[in-house]
């Protein structure tokens, strides 16, 4: 599932390539061709990004929200969006002169303007919100680390009123949103925190510093398209650019050796996905 840095550099790119501009939308699958018909010929106007939730502005009473969940993904066609070719969005390989492509599987939505294209498939959630339906689903999510509308400290009470363990209370978006299974890992391995460790028993320090280094690693993760939290030093080659194999301490390290321990990371199911950890490092 894509993180919350990736949702953001989506809204980036619709806010580059299609804010201002007149949209025509379909929906080649055919499943969303009452609300497609609602968007055609609209003006887009503001795309705004909410944790692993994006929603697109054609009217203040008329939002399209988009939840890509496990499976969804973008499809773009057309100049100027290279930069965005990663798992939930790919950037067509054009026919020379073809524009735009054939839609390519099963098509939730299509966003056309005379420069660029934006084809939907796969999401959880891809719905016409209303601005009272908007503000609604708004309030659902929890703290996003990338809006400057963030307030670390509610999600702190949050996690403080909580027997939960950190490592399942990091993973609830109505807490923290954006947080996915590699972050969650890679935050608490970072702060040297179990994460079987109950909520109520973090400290206003800790959970400063586990917010701080998240913000970090989130808006690297927006500009690079990547997610790396390893420290040069802690990888096989400590020059240029993180390789795949180098960027995580330990997410999908299973039995792998600890970077900083040697100690073989753990991985056990939580919050339904695999929590990866090393019960050396992080006994904080």
């Amino acid at each position: 599932m894509p993180e919350g840095h990736t949702v953001h550099r989506l809204a980036g790119a619709f806010r580059a390539r299609f804010v201002g501009k007149t949209v025509e939308a379909s929906s080649p699958q055919g499943r969303f061709a009452e609300g497609a018909a609602l968007l055609d010929g609209r003006v887009l106007q503001a795309t705004e990004a909410h944790g692993k939730q994006m929603f697109l502005m054609f009217s203040e009473e008329l939002w399209l929200r988009v939840h890509l969940g496990l499976y969804g993904m973008w499809r773009f066609a057309g100049p100027g969006l290279a930069g965005f070719g990663r798992r939930a969005a790919r950037v067509a390989a054009d026919e020379p002169g073809v524009f735009p492509p054939e839609p390519r599987g099963l098509v939730r939505l299509r966003l056309l303007t005379r420069g660029n294209a934006a084809d939907l498939s796969g999401p959880t959630a891809c719905m016409v919100l209303s601005r009272a339906e908007k503000a609604v689903a708004m309030r659902r999510l929890g703290e996003d680390p990338l809006r400057d509308d963030a307030d670390p400290g509610r999600a702190f009470a949050k996690v403080q009123a909580s027997r939960s363990a950190i490592g399942l209370l990091l993973m609830r978006q109505d807490i923290v949103a954006g947080i996915g299974n590699i972050y969650r890992a890679e935050i608490l391995f970072r702060a040297r925190v179990d994460p079987h460790r109950p909520g109520r028993e973090i400290s206003a320090a800790t959970w400063d510093a586990l917010w701080t280094d998240l913000a970090a690693l989130l808006q690297d993760g927006v500009e690079t398209g990547r997610i790396v939290t390893t420290e040069p030093a802690d990888r096989e080659r400590s020059s240029g650019k993180a390789r795949g194999h180098d960027a995580c301490y330990v997410a999908h390290r299973a039995r792998r050796p600890c970077r900083v321990c040697g100690t073989p990371v753990l991985a056990e199911p939580m919050a339904g996905r695999m929590l990866y950890w090393c019960a050396v490092c992080q006994t904080g």
